[in-house]
């Protein structure tokens, strides 16, 4: 069976991060990180069922989302610092929070574009974070990405292009929606980009709980500011916001981030442009949507581009 080596060494540039950083590689089965990155496209790919389900605002629903997971993970984050299993350098946690801190501005900035612009533009617009991730590997990191990799990515975003149609391409220009959104893509590069360097020194559950713990302050404190109500919903509401908590975050999440300790956010994030044909599916028989033509030749497209991109890095 195939298996992936974690580099013994690190970036001098961020060496002192912790100091106690992986004391030795760990080799693991390829087929076990790709089955996990796998489950974690499926979670969050009910992340939009839930939520359209549930009828709650977008910042209400984020909450939710967040915090149902550091509730839910608390009790094994405690158990695993009382047994000095998590690492305990201070930088590295405030690493851990900082990814935390860019996950709550893509979720709130790709929630106020939905609102500001249409589906469509904030779906392509929303999904520039593989462009991101490439580069900084690119020029930061320094990994070699092949040419057949930015060809795969080339793909994948033009499948995704085909999915959401001609609707992006009708108007004056971009407005502020469209604006919102290409930062909301911005900011989840970024948050791959740091849990891929967090997790070089700390678990899959301990780097999730703590972002997810700061995500969960801020989007609370944001949900006041705006004076959005937080309780008082249906029991349906508040099921579909306990499945939008457990299933596309705590699941999803810790899946996600687990490939990220053994795959570059170079390849997790194109990966993860398989979501809105995933969404797209499920649609089908969650909320009573119609598959279009275009969407099932924008899903095979952007299936092919994934293919290659994951090709190139695994050559």
């Amino acid at each position: 069976m195939a298996r992936i080596s974690l580099p013994a060494q690190v970036d001098q540039n961020i060496a002192h991060i912790t100091e106690q950083p992986r004391s030795a590689v760990a080799t693991v089965p390829l087929a076990r990180v790709y089955g996990a990155l796998a489950l974690g496209l499926l979670c969050i790919s009910f992340s939009a069922i839930f939520t359209r389900l549930a009828q709650t605002p977008g910042t209400v629903s984020a909450v939710y989302r967040v915090g149902i997971a550091a509730v839910l993970l608390a009790p094994l984050f405690v158990r695993n610092m009382s047994r000095g299993k998590v690492v305990r350098g201070w930088r590295v946690w405030l690493l851990a929070a900082a990814g935390g801190v860019f996950f709550v501005l893509d979720l709130a900035f790709w929630n106020t574009s939905l609102f500001l612009t249409n589906a469509a533009n904030a779906t392509l617009l929303g999904n520039d974070a593989p462009i991101i991730v490439g580069l900084v590997a690119l020029l930061v990191f320094r990994e070699r990405l092949r040419i057949s990799y930015w060809l795969g990515l080339a793909i994948a975003l033009c499948g995704m292009g085909i999915i959401v149609g001609l609707d992006l391409f009708r108007g004056s220009g971009l407005g502020v929606g469209d604006l919102l959104a290409m930062l909301a893509g911005f900011f989840y590069a970024f948050y791959m980009l740091v849990i891929q360097r967090v997790r070089t020194w700390m678990d899959t559950l301990s780097s999730l709980w703590i972002s997810t713990a700061v995500g969960t302050v801020l989007l609370f404190a944001l949900n006041l500011a705006l004076g959005r109500a937080m309780w008082g919903f249906t029991p349906s509401q508040y099921l579909y916001l306990l499945a939008l908590g457990v299933v596309s975050q705590v699941a999803g999440y810790l899946a996600i981030n687990y490939a990220l300790g053994h795959l570059p956010a170079s390849v997790v994030s194109p990966t993860l442009l398989g979501q809105p044909v995933l969404t797209a599916l499920l649609a089908v028989p969650f909320l009573s949507e119609l598959l279009e033509p275009r969407q099932m030749i924008g899903g095979a497209v952007a299936l092919l581009g994934i293919f290659l991109v994951n090709r190139s890095v695994n050559r």
